[in-house]
């Protein structure tokens, strides 16, 4: 596993649109989704193509652009090589979390409450997978939504069981452990193998 200390995180705007598309890749679910399964508002694959996914993650994140006044998301970095991303933004800039059930089964939220941000998805650079790098890249999501005015932070986890195989297209939303060990508690336990989890910042 990677050690923290080894690890870098900034700001997507501070980073370059080659660096994030060198951790995106090309051939697998993260680098056709780009991380806009909870921003189209249709069906993802049905309603955007290959080349409007890819303008819009350059468009929400800001890359290049270090004076930017807002991105979507971090990049983290291993010795100077971009090796992986996480989504973080206000819950209401995904407004597929509004018609999702997961989020809000079990309790009563404001959906349009800006306050409370999200985190959504985690890629790992295909070659630096298995090495711990979300659990850095969580951190550093807690200390962004915090300093950017955030009264609470958000993620839509999954369990993962010892022995069973889980696909990386389904972990993209983290690993439950990941965010226990950043500070989120449980909220809401809505199906088998998500849980809801949140850190208030007092």
């Amino acid at each position: 596993m990677t050690a923290p200390e080894e690890v870098t995180v900034v700001p997507a705007n501070e980073a370059s649109a080659a660096d994030l598309a060198a951790v995106f890749g090309t051939t697998d679910y993260a680098g056709r989704c780009q991380c806009q399964r909870f921003k189209v508002l249709g069906w993802l694959w049905r309603d955007s193509t290959q080349e409007e996914r890819t303008a819009m993650l350059q468009e929400q994140t800001a890359c290049d652009e270090p004076d930017a006044p807002s991105t979507s998301g971090l990049v983290a970095y291993l010795d100077g090589e971009p090796v992986g991303w996480v989504a973080v933004e206000p819950r209401t800039a995904y407004p597929k979390l509004r018609t999702s059930r997961v989020p809000w089964k079990g309790r009563d939220e404001d959906k349009d409450d800006d306050g409370v941000w999200a985190v959504t998805c985690f890629v790992v650079r295909k070659s630096h997978r298995g090495r711990g790098l979300t659990y850095p890249l969580a951190r550093a999501a807690v200390d962004f939504a915090r300093t950017r005015g955030a009264r609470a932070l958000e993620a839509y986890s999954m369990i993962t069981q010892p022995g069973k195989e889980i696909t990386w297209g389904e972990l993209h939303v983290g690993a439950r452990q990941v965010f226990e060990e950043a500070g989120f508690r449980e909220v809401t336990h809505p199906t088998v193998r998500r849980v809801v989890m949140r850190v208030d910042f007092g």
